[in-house]
């Protein structure tokens, strides 16, 4: 029986970091490069079980054995829109990784998601996947997403939020408690709770509004 493995990282400068971002007085351009920096941190931790094949390279001095990315290559995985502002900071890490688009809107009622748009690679049998989503609210979003790449075939899925609330967490954890395949969510903050309308508590706004104003 599977288990979800949740991974809050703790680092000074990310939390710094994390201040600036959700301070109401920080303005679009500097939101949207600090949620960069900020996913390449966390790209860094999710990325340790990446999948890695033993090479032997010369250098200047000698042979020696290293390792260089498995094929075939990680998916990286936007939730349109939020999560685009998040794929800069995570490509820089994985230049080489395969970049899909998933689409997923939360109705405000009944807090169901649904997928509007996709662009990924018919057959994801095998892949390690990673999915951007800035905030882990109520789930609904998450669960959705983990389950439409689980029909693609994906094995192994990692999210990386940069807040998650612990119903969110509770929810992913409830509606993969009897998955076989590892799940991995990678946050930057676990914050207090959700409130009446679904926001995280204190959170940061509408990440996708800060990140690129009303639309």
């Amino acid at each position: 029986m599977g288990k979800v493995k949740i991974h809050v990282v703790d680092h000074p400068l990310l939390t710094h970091k994390l201040t600036v971002l959700r301070d109401e007085r920080t303005d679009s351009p500097t939101f949207r490069r600090l949620t960069e920096e900020i996913v390449t941190l966390l790209a860094y931790e999710a990325t340790r079980d990446v999948h890695v094949v033993p090479v032997t390279v010369k250098t200047p001095v000698a042979m020696t054995e290293g390792k260089v990315l498995a094929k075939p290559r990680p998916v990286v995985v936007p939730i349109l829109r939020a999560g685009l502002g998040m794929l800069e900071g995570m490509t820089r890490l994985i230049p080489t990784a395969e970049v899909g688009f998933l689409g997923m809107v939360r109705d405000e009622v009944t807090l169901q998601a649904s997928t509007y748009a996709n662009r990924l690679p018919e057959d994801l049998t095998g892949r390690q996947c990673y999915i951007l989503d800035p905030m882990l609210a109520t789930g609904g979003t998450l669960i959705a997403a983990i389950n439409y790449l689980f029909e693609k075939g994906a094995r192994d899925i990692t999210a990386i939020t940069i807040l998650a609330a612990p119903e969110g967490i509770a929810a992913v954890e409830k509606a993969f408690a009897h998955t076989e395949a590892p799940i991995t969510i990678v946050t930057g903050a676990l914050d207090e709770k959700l409130n009446e309308h679904g926001y995280i508590v204190p959170g940061l706004g509408d990440a996708g509004d800060r990140l690129y104003g009303v639309v």
